[in-house]
């Protein structure tokens, strides 16, 4: 049974989502709150699985309780819900350990299947939206390097991925598919245990933090394919 804690600043769309969710035999919602700050109290109270997550909610926003949730709960998973317009404060709630992220009108079925891979360890970057907020993304990078070089600052850094080696760049293209690491040792033919070194050896490559991280890093460097 996943363990599911639903957050919406819409009562309608909390209520909702609890009562679509509860009809599934593998999800338990074990709670709902109305912002991030309440997220992180109900957490702490029910210890979930997984936190499902509106992005956007006054006082404290999706992506400060995924960093507070993270941060006090690291055993307890975030994913994001969110609208198409809001890709930066995606990209935001990925760098603060999200394990991704979906879009609000997305059926159900959609959502209970990314809630079964975040809970299996994989993560969610819906194709059909994910190449938009990377280009978002890249456009706000290369705005940034060009006033670096205005004032002087060099925009050329050599790439860690430099230092990856080929099995572990294969990792690295999956991860940022979504793949958890059985599907990952799957594809690739090694056991988990190997992937799990991998992943390890990439995080500490990269300087990242998380798996979440190394996946977002891939896509950002147009090593994972979005194609359906």
């Amino acid at each position: 049974m996943i363990r599911v804690i639903v957050v919406d600043d819409q009562k309608l769309m909390r209520d909702g989502l609890k009562t679509i969710l509860g009809l599934e035999e593998q999800i338990e919602v074990v709670g709902t709150a109305a912002d991030g700050r309440q997220a992180l109290e109900v957490a702490k109270a029910t210890e979930p699985d997984i936190v499902l997550m509106d992005i956007r909610m006054p006082e404290v926003d999706g992506v400060q309780g995924a960093r507070m949730i993270r941060e006090q709960l690291p055993q307890t998973k975030v994913l994001m819900l969110t609208t198409f317009n809001d890709s930066e404060l995606i990209i935001d709630a990925l760098n603060e350990g999200a394990c991704g992220y979906l879009l609000k009108d997305m059926p159900t079925e959609v959502i209970v299947q990314a809630i079964m891979t975040v809970s299996a360890g994989g993560i969610v970057l819906p194709p059909e939206s994910t190449a938009q907020v990377v280009a978002e993304w890249k456009k706000a990078r290369e705005y940034t390097a060009v006033g670096e070089r205005e004032q002087g600052r060099s925009a050329s850094q050599p790439s860690l991925a430099d230092d990856l080696t080929e099995r572990e760049r294969e990792v690295l293209r999956l991860l940022g598919q979504g793949r958890n690491n059985k599907e990952i040792g799957d594809t690739l033919v090694i056991t988990e245990g190997t992937v799990k070194n991998h992943v390890s050896n990439i995080i500490s490559k990269l300087q990242l933090r998380d798996r979440t991280q190394a996946a977002i890093y891939a896509v950002r460097h147009g090593m994972a394919s979005f194609d359906t």
